[in-house]
């Protein structure tokens, strides 16, 4: 028979285990190790994805050769939002630390005003190039960038792959 274990006999072995962990030596660093099996995403990873992700965009929306003569401005544009997420990512990362929660929620607020900036520019670029689209290519967009319909609640951007490069 299996006895419930009390909440605080659960706490208890929890932290126990958790300071025997932390005072742990830490294993001393292998001059010859070999390279780990994933590495980690490069620059150079994030432009050939954001070019593999735009040109399978292009090719599921199957462009008319009128519809191709639009499609550059909305790359242009897909192309520096992501380029913006790229550096609000960076700028975070060498960011010093927030003081407090206010400046948590100041960082956020402008990373978010950010985003809407770069989503009224696609939005703009898009617009002419949509305006082009048959229903059934305009259909396949949404899902293709990440959009979901949750029952009318919003969409957070940061699910859109275009801002990938804040994701953590």
């Amino acid at each position: 028979m299996i006895r419930p274990i009390s909440l605080a006999t659960l706490a208890t072995v929890l932290a126990l285990s958790t300071a025997a962990h932390a005072q742990a030596p830490a294993a001393p660093p292998v001059a010859d190790a070999p390279p780990p099996l994933v590495d980690l995403y490069s620059d150079e990873d994030a432009q050939a994805a954001l070019d593999a992700r735009l040109l399978a965009l292009k090719t599921v929306i199957r462009l008319t050769p009128e519809q191709e003569k639009l499609w550059t401005p909305l790359e242009a544009a897909l192309r520096q939002a992501s380029k913006d997420a790229g550096e609000r990512a960076a700028a975070r990362v060498k960011a010093t630390a927030a003081g407090s929660f206010l400046d948590v929620l100041e960082r956020l607020a402008d990373a978010e005003a950010s985003r809407a900036q770069d989503l009224k520019t696609i939005v703009a670029a898009a617009r002419p190039l949509v305006a082009a689209l048959n229903v059934e290519q305009q259909r396949r967009i949404p899902a293709f960038l990440g959009m979901t319909d949750q029952a009318g609640q919003p969409q957070p951007t940061l699910e859109l792959w275009i801002f990938e490069a804040e994701q953590e």
